[in-house]
């Protein structure tokens, strides 16, 4: 399988597989995720189903009754119920994706993430990927965890090297080249980070995460543009070519993500992961086409078509 190199690809790959994924988007009224399930609808890789509070019914039912045979719509009593009644639907199997429309990222994730119905099995870590298609990179880089865990342990960064590296294999990247990130490239126990980094590297070779390239501490521009590691003396396999980053902490990745966004004119795609399916959970602030590439994005990492 080919690596996807940007997202027009990434819905391309949707597009050719046989079956269509199941998304549940719960609470879907509002102008962006209407127009998230419309696309998908157009683009024919996905079926819906709505979850939807009373007041709002209309709605779903006005999409459900353009596309009868790829959207059902279930009626809540408030957005809370909703909610449960989402993550109930992908519990059961009837869904590979579960979707955030207008309900509070709290109340979704209280549904997610409660122990006896939810959708993250115990011991598992929850953390966020990010995508992002940057002009100015030749193919699509990973990073986490911008949304997540404030300051990762070892455990927490292991668990996101695992989840996110699963990722880009089923995005047709099979040696993923991962570099973790710092100011630096030297290790100091003045942040403790970089001696989980030096674990890390050697879970690495031991092959714990299977083919893949693992280096660091390096810095973000070491990490993508070879020109700065040539000029540090640097040689690795990952300098100047990683598919992915990993970051210290919450600070640093949002800061990224924000910067790609703002002054990169980066398109940008993320999921929860460690839950037994992806949940997307964009901001209100993104954009249509960011939703939508989100969806796409765990379309694609869905279990049911690896």
């Amino acid at each position: 399988m080919e690596p996807i190199q940007d997202f027009s690809s990434l819905v391309s790959r949707l597009r050719a597989l046989k079956e269509r994924k199941r998304v549940v988007v719960v609470c879907p009224n509002d102008p962006h995720t209407e127009y998230v399930i419309i696309r998908s609808l157009r683009e024919g890789f996905a079926d819906f189903l709505l979850v939807a509070d009373t007041p709002h019914l209309l709605n779903a039912e006005y999409i459900r009754q353009q596309y009868p045979d790829h959207v059902k719509v279930f009626e809540a009593s408030s957005p809370d119920v909703a909610a449960q009644e989402g993550v109930l639907l992908v519990r059961e199997g009837h869904a590979d994706v579960l979707m955030k429309g207008i309900i509070n990222t709290d109340n979704l994730l209280r549904a997610v993430l409660n122990k006896e119905h939810g959708l993250l099995p115990k011991g598992n870590v929850l953390s966020h990927i990010t995508v992002a298609q940057i002009p100015t990179y030749n193919k699509l880089l990973f990073f986490s965890d911008a949304a997540v865990i404030p300051s990762p342990t070892l455990a927490h960064l292991d668990a996101m090297i695992r989840y996110n590296v699963d990722v880009c294999r089923r995005m047709g990247i099979e040696s993923p080249r991962v570099a973790l990130i710092h100011c630096t490239e030297k290790v100091n126990e003045k942040f403790p980070f970089t001696l989980d980094y030096v674990t890390l590297k050697e879970r690495a070779e031991a092959g714990e995460y299977g083919p893949m390239f693992l280096d660091g501490p390096m810095d973000a521009k070491t990490a993508c543009d070879s020109h700065s590691g040539e000029v540090k003396g640097i040689s690795s396999p990952v300098v100047g070519h990683a598919d992915m980053v990993i970051f210290p902490n919450i600070i640093a990745a949002n800061t990224f993500y924000k910067t790609l966004s703002l002054f990169g004119d980066a398109n940008m795609a993320g999921m929860l992961q460690g839950t037994t399916a992806p949940v997307v959970v964009p901001s209100r602030a993104d954009s249509g086409n960011s939703k939508f590439y989100s969806l796409a994005f765990a379309c694609v990492c869905s279990d049911t078509k690896k």
